[in-house]
């Protein structure tokens, strides 16, 4: 979510704005500079992947199957064993039930929020929308809170950040997007080369920014910041190791084969490569959950109806199940904190297009590695996968545990444009069972 509101900049940021223009640098997901304070906190110690499933994913055909329940509410798929004793999950779900152990499923996740937009904002902030200020996802407040100083970017989207944004933050937290298609041949992320302008050129360049900026301090009394958006980009376009994080060809056939040949498996496997080599926080965003029709069509067999595995499940699980199992053999899983959710569940009974509309009331989000405790259930939902049933969690409860997950302090506070302290996390506890 990226906020309309205009903000004062002084001269120096101007002129700071149009230099970069100049240079040949159009980097994606770098803005101008923050003002907000720098905060103690502690360091985290762990990376994050976000698998974002947008438009809202149903609970009752993924994560919360009724079998018991009438068939208008149990939907059409069967739920089926997974290697915990006593957990079921969807039958197109087959590879990520193996690795029931290494995952929880948190099945009373509840929300007021039906709309797409403002329950986007509510799940990937912990708070809810406010006409007044717009809060920053979890991606761009770890890139605020760890010092980040390598040449890769602290928070990446593949594709696309969607509504995960900076909010007031702004700025250097900011997700870099990756843009394009990780499953298409020859895929390159945008912008990575600076075009028309040779090393030799690109560090005369900077050296006159510098000089430039320098000036311009001293002509408003004022330091220069250590870390600008030119010397982000400038890392980054001249690191071969940042540039090879991105190049997925570098991955054995038998690897990539691993995590199916669609987008998302291969977006979850860049995520992969990115926070092996120490980006903090990736997002990737897999679109298509809106189910208000069809049903069968869009989650089983996809939208062509003719391939195997290429409808939202068993892509899914592909993907998903490949990312769990390579970051374990990697030992990474550990370090790394694994989520997986959408903004809201759908309704319990199934419409008369074969579809299930907006239901924010309960639904599920799994979580996994950085600590987690797998093979278990939280909560639960009643027996209709209407209402929670046991120990309801709401989103700033999730965003409090998250934040602790990843070791940072939730009452620790961001500093708005307008010097208002917002802390990260108000009103949210520790979901209890978690580790």
């Amino acid at each position: 979510m990226q906020s309309t509101r205009c903000s004062f900049l002084r001269r120096r940021d101007v002129l700071q704005i149009g230099v970069l223009s100049s240079l040949g640098l159009a980097l994606p997901g770098f803005g101008g500079t923050t003002s907000a304070k720098t905060l103690k906190s502690i360091t985290p110690l762990k990376s994050c992947i976000l698998l974002w499933l947008d438009g809202g994913p149903s609970h009752l055909e993924t994560w919360d199957l009724k079998p018991q329940a009438p068939t208008e509410v149990r939907g059409p798929f069967r739920s089926i064993r997974t290697k915990v004793p006593g957990i079921e999950i969807c039958e197109h779900l087959r590879a990520t039930a193996q690795l029931a152990d290494k995952f929880a499923i948190l099945r009373s996740v509840t929300s007021p929020l039906g709309e797409h937009g403002l329950a986007n904002h509510y799940l990937l902030t912990g708070y809810e929308p406010s006409p007044s200020l717009v809060y920053p996802s979890y991606g761009a407040v770890i890139a605020k809170m760890n010092p980040h100083v390598e040449a890769l970017p602290p928070y990446v989207a593949i594709p696309n950040a969607g509504s995960a944004g900076a909010g007031f933050l702004s700025g250097n937290m900011k997700p870099f997007s990756t843009q394009g298609d990780p499953a298409q041949p020859g895929f390159r992320v945008n912008n990575l080369e600076p075009f028309s302008v040779d090393a030799e050129r690109l560090v005369r360049r900077r050296a006159y920014l510098k000089q430039l900026e320098e000036a311009q301090a001293k002509l408003e009394n004022s330091n220069v910041p250590a870390e600008g958006d030119f010397d982000r980009a400038f890392r980054l376009m001249t690191s071969p190791e940042a540039k090879a994080a991105f190049e997925l060809e570098q991955e054995p056939d038998v690897v990539r084969q691993r995590y199916g040949p669609q987008t998302f498996g291969q977006s979850c496997l860049l995520a992969r490569r990115l926070v092996e080599r120490g980006v903090p926080f990736v997002t990737v965003n897999y679109s298509g959950w809106d189910t208000h029709a069809d049903l069968v069509l869009q989650l089983e067999s996809g939208y062509s109806g003719a391939m195997p595995g290429v409808g939202l499940l068993p892509t899914f699980d592909l993907g998903f199940s490949a990312l769990l199992r390579d970051l374990a053999e990697r030992n990474l899983l550990d370090q790394t904190l694994l989520i997986v959710m959408g903004e809201f569940g759908r309704t319990p009974k199934l419409n008369a297009q074969g579809g299930r509309d907006h239901w924010p009331r309960v639904f599920s989000v799994v979580m996994a590695g950085g600590g987690i405790r797998g093979g278990q259930v939280i909560g639960s939902s009643d027996r209709h996968g209407e209402s929670p049933m046991e120990q309801p969690i709401t989103p700033r409860d999730l965003a409090f545990s998250i934040y602790k997950l990843l070791g940072l302090d939730p009452s620790s506070e961001l500093i708005t444009p307008a010097g208002r302290p917002v802390p990260l996390n108000q009103g949210g506890q520790w979901i209890k069972g978690l580790t």
